[in-house]
């Protein structure tokens, strides 16, 4: 009895914390810290026997994907709804920083989920009506195809590339 009257002010405080740090999750209110890290979760993995080649800088690659606010979980965009997959080339500037990062060394097939801080998505100044201004994105993406490979593999040099198409 002696201890737990000595710890009694303890108790409600550590009660109120880890309450806390189990609310700090998505959809609770708030958006990640700016420059906080990106987030990589992988939903599906391809075995490494099965993964005959990984996504690199340079290549063009066909993904679908569902982005949703990880402030309130509302999706602001999806390919599904189009039934048509989005195409774009990795690692020229076509899409936010958190995509060419979360992409990379991907599987065909592959599942990731990207939570990403506004600093590698719209930054400050969101992209209105959907994406406010700070606003961390979560994307639940799949790789559908690499459509064409960049070639960093390739033994070939850039002059030989360029100036002898048959080979």
């Amino acid at each position: 009895m002696h201890i737990f009257h000595k710890f009694r002010f303890i108790l409600p405080a550590v009660t109120l914390v880890l309450h806390h740090t189990v609310l700090a999750k998505q959809n609770e209110g708030y958006d990640l810290e700016s420059d906080a890290p990106i987030r990589i979760g992988v939903k599906k993995r391809i075995r490494d026997k099965d993964c005959k080649v990984k996504t690199a800088k340079g290549d063009r690659i066909s993904v679908h994907y569902v982005g949703t606010l990880y402030k309130d979980g509302k999706e602001f965009d999806s390919s599904h709804d189009r039934d048509v997959p989005f195409n774009f080339h990795l690692g020229r500037g076509e899409v936010i920083p958190g995509w060419e990062m979360g992409l990379l060394n991907m599987c065909i097939g592959e599942r990731r989920k990207l939570t990403i801080p506004s600093d590698l998505a719209y930054g400050e100044v969101g992209a209105p009506p959907d994406i406010h201004p700070g606003a961390t994105l979560v994307f639940d993406i799949e790789l559908i195809d690499i459509l064409e490979p960049s070639g960093e593999d390739d033994d070939l040099s850039y002059y030989e590339r360029s100036h002898f198409t048959d080979l």
